[in-house]
């Protein structure tokens, strides 16, 4: 069986790339399909694999400004070739499903989310757009929704990556989704030896609007509890000017530094609404606790006042009330039932969900 893997872009080793990483090792032969590739910041696993890039990646400043060309990425897919597969797994955030496939093959579309910017976060993201961009959003957005939608009915299956997402997969394209939880790498995270515990809170992830971060800040600043953040993004030098001394941002670390302060913080703090949120499940893995926001993908990873505290509001006092609950509640959380409740989520868990899914789908 001759198998394609087509995913929006490969820029980094995110939750997308985790997933494709999977996939690599499910299908060691498979072709991969791009708009654009920068080696340097992949697996080694998916580097191994040939990586073919659409026309996006040789347009003028292609492999940086990609995204401005986002009209065009329809285009591009579409030109594609893959009319000798057997099997074509499109990863779905960004454009990647609308590639046309031989009539006799499978088409399976993983979803991490129908694509933020035509849809649920559209208003969000004109908002805080420049002057062009916001202009030129309302022109551009309608036909990308169409297709988007018409794309979706190519699709034989799809799955979604959350519940979260699978309503919105419904909602958008008016599709039934089944639901596969994407891969956490339990054993990166698990300390083989406990790790004492510091008396931080921690904030990790871009630090963009829509992720909330300026509600941990405000929180911690009067609340005058000790934080770390990690991460950068378009809000990070608004958030500095108003966070309190007590407030430390570290930027972007390596990956030994994230596994350490994710092992050793007093619980993480995860205030935004996301798809599922791969974050929290690998602070769950390292043995912390994760208070979040109650909607959307951490609805499905965190149990409340078992694995973390759950506030019902994205408001200051709420959050306050989440934190008070978790030091009276969570102080004696055990690091084994944390990591029991991670083991759902495993790469292996992952792999076998879905070749059991495309199997069936294969005789079906």
């Amino acid at each position: 069986m001759k198998v394609a893997i087509v995913h929006y872009w490969l820029i980094g080793m995110r939750g997308g790339e985790k997933v494709i990483e999977e996939l690599c090792r499910i299908y060691p032969d498979a072709d991969i399909y791009t708009h654009v590739a920068i080696p340097e910041n992949l697996s080694e696993l998916i580097c191994k694999h040939k990586i073919t890039e659409t026309f996006i990646s040789r347009l003028p400043w292609g492999r940086k400004l990609y995204q401005k060309y986002m009209p065009l990425m329809p285009m591009a897919l579409e030109m594609l070739d893959l009319t000798d597969y057997d099997l074509v797994i499109s990863s779905e955030s960004g454009p990647a499903k609308g590639v046309i496939t031989n009539p006799a093959a499978l088409h399976i579309c993983y979803c991490h989310s129908p694509m933020r910017y035509i849809w649920d976060q559209y208003h969000t993201y004109r908002a805080q757009a420049g002057w062009l961009t916001k202009l030129l959003m309302p022109i551009i957005s309608v036909p990308l929704r169409i297709w988007d939608v018409s794309s979706a009915a190519r699709v034989d299956h799809i799955i979604a990556n959350s519940n979260f997402v699978a309503s919105r997969v419904l909602k958008y394209w008016r599709r039934e989704a089944s639901v596969i939880y994407p891969p956490v790498d339990v054993d990166a995270f698990a300390q083989a030896d406990p790790v004492p515990v510091s008396d931080y809170y921690l904030y990790a992830g871009e630090l963009v609007s829509y992720k909330r971060p300026d509600l941990v800040i405000d929180t911690f600043t009067k609340n005058g509890k000790p934080l770390v953040v990690i991460g950068e993004g378009s809000e990070r030098r608004a958030l500095e000017a108003s966070a309190g001394s007590n407030i430390s941002f570290l930027g972007r670390v390596s990956f030994d530094e994230l596994r350490k302060r994710y092992a050793e913080c007093r619980a993480l703090v995860f205030p935004g609404v996301e798809d599922f949120g791969i974050i929290p499940l690998e602070v769950m893995a390292s043995g912390r606790p994760v208070i979040a926001y109650a909607k959307g993908g951490a609805l499905e990873t965190v149990v409340d006042g078992k694995t973390g505290i759950l506030f019902h509001s994205q408001s200051s006092d709420a959050l306050d009330m989440a934190i008070d609950r978790l030091e009276v509640e969570l102080i004696n959380l055990s690091q084994r039932d944390l990591r029991d409740h991670v083991s759902r989520f495993s790469g292996e868990k992952f792999r076998c969900e879905i070749i059991k899914y495309i199997e069936g789908r294969m005789i079906n």
